[in-house]
């Protein structure tokens, strides 16, 4: 099947682009009405080159959206009671709004036990049990950034979810779990999640309405695996080699596009579809933190 460009490119570079010029203009009434700005701080641990590029991108992300911030960094031989003394300031800094600590962390330090110390109305990411938990009830708190990213654009394409089957290949905390909750509780669908242990997985997604992938998985769905009209979101991003480029690696989502792409009415590319909306995300978190301390 030759692509015949029918399909809808998700883009999420550009309505990242739109929230941040959002959230750009409501910071600057917040300032004009005298009231607090979103401050945001970053933990960022050891010097993995993938991490600190994420955040730079983040402190830019920041300055876009005229928010204070502060980057606190500490060698990888850190331990893990000095590290929760630093949380702890965090936490107790009145005018720090939201905080993130960069992932991965050091294999001696424990990420379930450092994120259960961030206070959840500064947990920015999304990550702690009580903004976890509070998914599924009538007013969610600070949501898991990479599926508010999703639900955002879904949102603003126009995709309606309510009545619609939903599947999603991916069951981590950071993303596919969180994502099916919001899907079901906000998005009035119907869901079926998928996970490793997943049998004769394409008979789930070849009856996907919405097929929603986040597993890391390069090319694992293919265009036989996909009905015709589908929406796909392709959450998956992974490193591979590629001497034809620059830097010598390229980014590969969980879709094959090429082939799937021309089944598909609305689809997101990797890179440019739902990673700059995790970044939009996390402004919008900071900001709704802001708001809900400082009216």
């Amino acid at each position: 099947m030759t692509d015949t460009k029918t399909y809808t490119l998700i883009d999420g570079r550009k309505v990242a682009t739109e929230i941040k010029q959002e959230i750009r203009l409501k910071v600057a009434e917040r300032k004009l009405a005298g009231k607090k700005i979103p401050h945001l701080a970053f933990i960022l641990v050891g010097d993995d080159g993938a991490s600190q590029t994420y955040v730079d991108n983040k402190v830019k992300a920041c300055k876009e959206a005229g928010f204070h911030y502060t980057m606190m960094r500490f060698a990888d031989t850190i331990s893990e009671e000095k590290l929760s003394k630093h949380i702890t300031h965090v936490n107790n800094d009145e005018d720090v709004d939201g905080f993130i600590v960069q992932l991965p962390l050091p294999p001696h330090i424990s990420v379930e036990r450092i994120t259960d110390k961030i206070r959840p109305d500064k947990d920015v990411d999304g990550f702690t049990n009580r903004n976890f938990g509070s998914i599924i009830s009538k007013v969610p708190l600070l949501m898991p950034a990479t599926p508010f990213g999703v639900m955002e654009l879904l949102r603003r394409y126009d995709i309606k979810t309510e009545g619609k089957h939903c599947v999603v290949v991916g069951a981590s905390r950071i993303a596919g779990a969180p994502l099916s909750m919001m899907l079901v509780e906000q998005g009035r669908a119907t869901v079926t999640i998928c996970n490793k242990y997943t049998e004769n997985l394409e008979q789930y997604t070849r009856n996907a309405d919405i097929l929603l992938v986040a597993v890391g998985k390069p090319g694992l769905i293919t265009a036989e695996m996909v009905k015709e009209g589908a929406v796909v979101i392709d959450i998956g991003t992974t490193k591979v080699d590629d001497p034809s480029k620059p830097n010598g690696f390229s980014i590969k989502g969980d879709v094959d596009f090429k082939s799937v792409a021309p089944k598909t009415s609305f689809i997101t590319p990797v890179p440019g579809g739902v990673g700059p909306m995790t970044i939009a995300s996390l402004l919008l978190n900071t900001l709704r933190a802001t708001e809900l301390r400082h009216p």
